[in-house]
């Protein structure tokens, strides 16, 4: 049986604004007028690292521990109440490929850095719009995040299934590379705030989940092991 493995933000969901939003929030009262370029760079990495570069942005040394599990839990909230309305962002497409990848027998998974705090909002907004994921792995579950490859292994491991034979979905190019380091053809979606020059390291670089289908992706996984 084969897997895929979905990075959240950026990919299943269309967090760009609302994250950038929260980020906008937090650095300016941090001191730091934090700008769209420098957010896109961010996207996707951990909390920790975001935040020890916003505070070189603005010249102190970062804070201990307990102190940037604080502002990470700040910036959090802030961003759930962002995204929480009425109309949650799921990516255009997003549930229909789902849907049509467990129909045809495959094992869904999300690989993704956020917190779990946000996983298990979004995870709750996809269980009502008829989606349930086998395998969840969270940055706080690996010692190092993307673009090592711990996440997506992980994940496919909590799936039972050999990474070869899991295909990995991404928007960021750290995720990318998380993602051909961990041995699994990797589909890169130029989202909100990318483009497809950045992930032109994928394997397959798409615009909309419409482009792709299980027998496309059974056909990646095919050309993956040179069959």
């Amino acid at each position: 049986m084969p897997g895929a493995i979905f990075d959240l933000d950026g990919t299943l969901i269309d967090s760009f604004a609302a994250h950038f939003e929260a980020w906008t929030v937090l650095a300016g009262e941090l001191g730091h007028t934090l700008t769209e370029a420098q957010f896109a760079k961010q996207f996707g990495r951990k909390n920790e690292s975001i935040i020890a570069e916003l505070h070189e942005f603005i010249g102190r040394p970062v804070p201990n521990e307990r102190a940037v599990d604080a502002l990470a839990e700040h910036k959090e909230a802030i961003f759930r109440g962002c995204i929480g309305g009425g109309h949650f962002p799921f990516m255009p497409g997003a549930l229909s490929l789902l849907a049509d990848l467990r129909s045809a027998g495959w094992s869904l998974a999300v690989g993704s850095s956020a917190p779990r705090s946000n996983i298990d909002f979004a995870m709750e907004r996809f269980e009502t719009g008829g989606v349930t994921f086998d395998a969840v792995a969270c940055g706080c579950d690996v010692s190092n995040g993307k673009p090592a490859p711990d996440v997506f292994l992980l994940a496919a491991a909590t799936l039972g299934i050999d990474p070869k034979q899991c295909v990995v979905f991404e928007d960021a190019p750290p995720g990318v590379e998380a993602g051909l380091r961990a041995g699994m053809p990797t589909i890169g979606i130029a989202s909100t705030g990318r483009t497809r020059a950045e992930l032109d390291a994928a394997d397959l670089v798409i615009d909309d989940f419409a482009e792709v289908n299980p027998v496309l992706l059974e056909s990646l996984l095919r050309w993956a092991r040179r069959e």
